[in-house]
């Protein structure tokens, strides 16, 4: 038989999704890579000798369906969450993007809306195109803030079915006070989900939404084991929220979702808590100093509570990003005008980037 040579616009695709690309961030084989927010820190051989430890005993009965309500791994985010919370108010899947599926299939959906404000996250359109939901984007602030009564005020006009809120967001690194998330939730009929994918990156002072939740049973905190925990390939993402938001999420979700080594790797990564957790400091310091020496290169660093940093003052984004790729760096043109955003990586990784844009020469 030949190669078939179908394309998308041969196929019976539904219609509203007809004219879209897929989520696309570029991989290349470049020898620093700091373009996608992952940890490039590797997992210490310790923890790593131990979650193997754990999937080794997982694979004995891996010829049995694993646990459907992952009790054990439930009960490990509660207690890393703290705030009294308890594994009955706890989710998972795989990675922060499914859990984000499940909330979108069970509270948006053909004829419901879901909103946030932009720049944002790129995956949250991709998420409610998907699950068939209409994307209604507002705005932010020229420095990319958010304040409670404007942001109340277009959820009020929007009356979505599901808020998303990134804090920090994603790309910009901005923070997002309580005083904005609750106003949005008062503001709001449906839904709101404040994705905290980034949160161990915060002054440890913050406060997280976490703290919102009591009494309010519309609103759900998603997190990710990808960033802090160094777990990206692992692909565990978690959420917090009143028990009855847990129970719609069942509804919507499949079978067995979580398999029996995911459930392990992210017990036993848990466990080692602390271990995984001490190269935070690290990477927050490799972000000051990228952000430091941004500004002294003439760019514009936007303040971060995460781990990359957004700059402007990039006369040709697309012309600096093609020269450092040449370079051997690759980080992410995010398609703001006159920016580019970079991942703190290791200290070598940061010095490296650095280096290279300084090769390049300032940005007056």
């Amino acid at each position: 038989m030949g190669r078939v040579t179908a394309s998308l616009a041969d196929l019976p695709l539904r219609d509203d999704l007809r004219g879209l690309t897929p989520y696309g961030a570029p991989q290349a084989p470049l020898p620093i890579a700091l373009n996608v927010n992952e940890n490039t820190h590797p997992v210490p051989d310790a923890v790593a000798s131990d979650i193997l430890d754990d999937i080794a005993v997982a694979l004995r009965d891996v010829n049995r369906y694993p646990d459907r309500e992952f009790t054990a791994l439930r009960e490990g985010f509660a207690g890393y969450l703290g705030h009294g919370l308890e594994a009955e108010q706890i989710w998972a899947g795989n990675g922060s993007n499914e859990v984000l599926q499940h909330i979108l299939q069970a509270f948006g959906g053909p004829g419901r809306t879901a909103f946030s404000f932009a720049p944002t996250y790129s995956m949250y359109p991709l998420i409610a195109q998907g699950t068939g939901a209409t994307w209604v984007a507002g705005t932010r602030q020229p420095d990319y803030s958010l304040t409670p009564d404007d942001a109340a005020a277009q959820v009020e006009r929007a009356d979505p079915d599901v808020v998303l809120l990134c804090a920090p967001n994603n790309p910009t690194g901005t923070p997002l006070s309580l005083d904005v998330i609750d106003a949005v939730y008062e503001a709001s009929r449906g839904v709101v989900v404040v994705d905290e994918a980034y949160q161990e990156f915060a002054p440890r002072d913050a406060a997280s939404a976490l703290t919102l939740l009591d009494g309010r049973p519309r609103l759900a905190v998603s997190r990710t084991m990808s960033k802090a925990f160094a777990f990206a390939g692992a692909r565990v993402g978690y959420l917090a929220a009143d028990p009855a938001f847990i129970d719609a999420l069942r509804l919507v979700r499949l079978p067995y979702h979580l398999s029996a080594l995911t459930q392990a790797a992210a017990i036993a990564a848990l466990r080692n808590a602390e271990v995984m957790l001490g190269m935070v400091e690290e990477i927050v310091d490799q972000r000051d100093r990228i952000s430091a020496t941004l500004e002294a290169l003439g760019y514009t660093p936007h303040e971060s509570w995460s781990n990359f940093v957004l700059f402007g003052g990039v006369s040709d984004p697309r012309a600096v990003w093609q020269q450092l790729y040449d370079r051997g760096v690759l980080i992410r043109d995010v398609g703001i005008p006159g920016h580019l955003r970079v991942t703190a990586g290791t200290e070598a990784e940061s010095t490296a980037f650095l280096d290279a844009l300084a090769s390049i020469g300032s940005a007056s």
